[in-house]
């Protein structure tokens, strides 16, 4: 079975401007399913451009009427969401003043989340994680640097295929997928890939909720994996703080 991630981004990670940064996607399990996904959210784009009101526009979030936004949002409650919001008040300043640790950090916490996603549809019964042969991971292209692309196909790659070590290499920790399955990553334009255009709605509506301190209300929406961190961060995440911070120590 592949196992489809389609993800986006809604803000800017700078902490000095801005409060949130949010990751958010879908999850769809084998290729039927992802051909009926599709199916389903052209019918709901459709739907909302009807008259050709929004003319050839790529319909993402930043182009529609809120009404329309969340007409395509709820087209997806039936589809396995997945979102992290990142707190940005609540990070240390000095994770922001080097630009490759700023980047490791979105890495860290953007498999953080797809692998707890993909945990919680296992442990519902939803999928049988000995049954992925392959994670196809779909991204958003946005501005996102070559050198930048390949570093997080890494880290997916040694999250949920090879395992990973701890800094000083006295801890192993096994991979997700058993041995031999296989991880790909593709850098998407959203005009050209339907689903990252679902993923963009969900991002935005994240971050709308945050903003508008709607997120409580949020969380109970069906089929919907949301972590706030690092207010609600779980211990791998309070301990990436802690080793990150030794880590940029160390490079000065």
């Amino acid at each position: 079975m592949n196992l489809y991630i389609y993800s986006d981004e809604s803000g800017v990670f700078d902490k000095v401007h801005y409060d949130y940064f949010v990751f958010a996607g879908i999850i769809i399990a084998g290729n039927e399913d992802k051909d009926m996904w599709s199916r389903k959210y052209a019918a709901a784009e459709r739907s909302i451009n009807v008259g050709g009101k929004y003319g050839n526009r790529e319909l993402k979030a930043s182009k529609i009427s809120v009404k329309d936004k969340n007409k395509l949002f709820r087209s997806l409650n039936q589809c396995h969401k997945f979102a992290v919001v990142i707190h940005q008040d609540e990070l240390m300043d000095k994770l922001y003043e080097i630009k490759k640790e700023k980047q490791r950090y979105l890495d860290y916490v953007y498999k953080m989340i797809v692998e707890e996603a993909i945990y919680d549809l296992s442990d519902r019964g939803i999928i049988d994680i000995n049954d992925i042969e392959r994670i196809i991971f779909n991204v958003d292209e946005h501005a996102t640097a070559t050198n930048g692309q390949y570093e997080l196909h890494e880290t997916l790659e040694r999250e949920f295929i090879l395992g990973t070590f701890n800094y000083d290499y006295t801890r192993y920790y096994p991979p997700i997928l058993p041995k031999g399955k296989v991880t790909e990553v593709n850098w998407c334009n959203s005009a050209n890939k339907l689903l990252i255009r679902a993923a963009d709605i969900i991002a935005n509506k994240v971050n709308f909720c945050c903003v508008n301190d709607k997120l409580d209300g949020l969380e109970k929406t069906m089929n919907f994996y949301l972590v706030q961190t690092p207010r609600t961060a779980t211990q791998v995440v309070v301990q990436y703080e802690e080793e990150i911070n030794e880590h940029i120590g160390e490079e000065e």
